[in-house]
């Protein structure tokens, strides 16, 4: 095993795209690191610049210690899972579990020795004569992850590799490879573009947006104090709320939402003690869906309730979630990097006890010692 660290890494391809900017970030020995972001926000870029199939523009990517930006992809000891499984059809499961070594000239007692405990952690002993063909996706999936580890690598980087199951399978996959790191405590890069996904397995998640990393830190940390914007709205299903609205100066600071002029709480003002600097200017505010509830079924709640109309209401069984429009006045407002994609309507995550309906009215109450704020023209966090 051993550390992944990139310093001032970038990429720019042939026609001009840059793909990956000044890329920092270290992996210490064992960890399990996720990169998130949208389509195209360089995550994969990254991924392979490590494995070696593409070339740095510039910066460093060191393994173990050790600079590995003119070394080929077959002499840096690392594994890698592809979203496609790359499985040669025509090969049984031990075969293509074992490939890898005979290309390397182990004796075959020595790859038996890898592969047979493989096959046993991952389930595939039974399988180990049948062709590719004949297997599940998640079947195939843990072929190819016993490829990667019975060459037992420094790093085992992988890329999307649960996209192809369908989402039952995916949820429990997600668990077998947690569980798998757990075993093995391999130093892993993981790739995925579904936040859940990153929020589960990884021991620190980065995200990434247009070839720069935004934030990293542990998952909880990137739910509890997203850096900027756009963390803040990519993290969290369903997505954060965020409304432009304007901070009143005084000694009793308000901000308006809905229509309703909400106080600043004296726990809000202690835990996030920049809000002084931005009385009187405009900033966006940030509400977890979970931090609405029906006022109804919340006591002591009149102090912090906006009263809004429900546009639609989705029964979950342990949840209901609401949809509600907001005025027109801030649903218009100008538009951010992130466009505040949540601005339009205000999502609420009420209990399943709630009468909100299609239609109707419904007064919300807002924990307001728990709302995020963001500076209107930097985007970032006002802590």
């Amino acid at each position: 095993m051993a550390s992944i660290e990139f310093t001032e890494l970038g990429k720019v391809f042939e026609d001009g795209t840059v793909a990956v900017e000044s890329f920092d970030l270290s992996i210490e020995d064992g960890e399990f690191v996720v990169l998130v972001g949208p389509s195209g926000s360089g995550k994969t870029t990254v991924l392979r610049m490590t494995a070696g199939l593409e070339t740095p523009s510039s910066g460093e990517v060191r393994i173990g210690g050790e600079a590995v930006n003119d070394i080929d992809p077959q002499d840096r000891n690392i594994a890698m899972v592809f979203q496609n499984y790359a499985l040669y059809p025509h090969m049984s499961v031990y075969d293509n579990m074992s490939f890898s070594l005979r290309l390397h000239k182990l004796k075959k007692d020595d790859i038996r020795e890898r592969v047979l405990p493989a096959a046993e952690m991952l389930g595939l002993t039974d399988l180990l004569k049948r062709k590719p063909g004949q297997l599940s996706g998640g079947q195939r999936q843990r072929v190819a992850m016993g490829r990667a580890i019975v060459r037992e690598p420094e790093a085992l980087l992988m890329d999307e590799p649960l996209s192809n199951l369908d989402a039952k399978l995916r949820v429990e996959m997600r668990a077998y490879v947690s569980l798998l790191h757990q075993r093995l405590r391999t130093t892993t890069l993981y790739v995925t573009h579904d936040q859940t996904e990153a929020m589960t397995m990884g021991d620190r998640v980065a995200v990434m947006r247009d070839g720069r990393l935004e934030q990293c830190d542990r998952p909880q940390m990137l739910y509890d104090r997203p850096a900027n914007l756009f963390v803040a709205g990519f993290i969290g299903s369903p997505a954060m709320n965020l409304v432009p609205t304007r901070l009143s100066d005084g000694d009793s600071p308000t901000f308006d939402l809905c229509g309703t002029s909400l106080a600043l709480t004296p726990a809000l003002l202690a835990r996030r003690p920049g809000l002084r600097s931005h009385l009187g200017r405009n900033v966006i505010v940030g509400i977890r869906p979970e931090d609405l509830e029906d006022a109804a079924l919340v006591a002591g709640a009149n102090g912090s309730c906006v009263d809004v109309e429900v546009s639609l209401a989705e029964p979950m069984g342990p949840e209901l979630i609401a949809h509600c429009p907001l005025p027109a006045a801030l649903a218009g407002g100008e538009a951010n990097a992130l466009e505040l994609q949540s601005a339009r309507t205000l999502t609420a995550r009420l209990s399943p006890l709630s009468s909100a309906r299609a239609g109707g009215r419904l007064r919300l109450a807002v924990n307001v010692d728990r709302l995020h704020f963001f500076d209107e023209e930097t985007e970032q966090a006002i802590s």
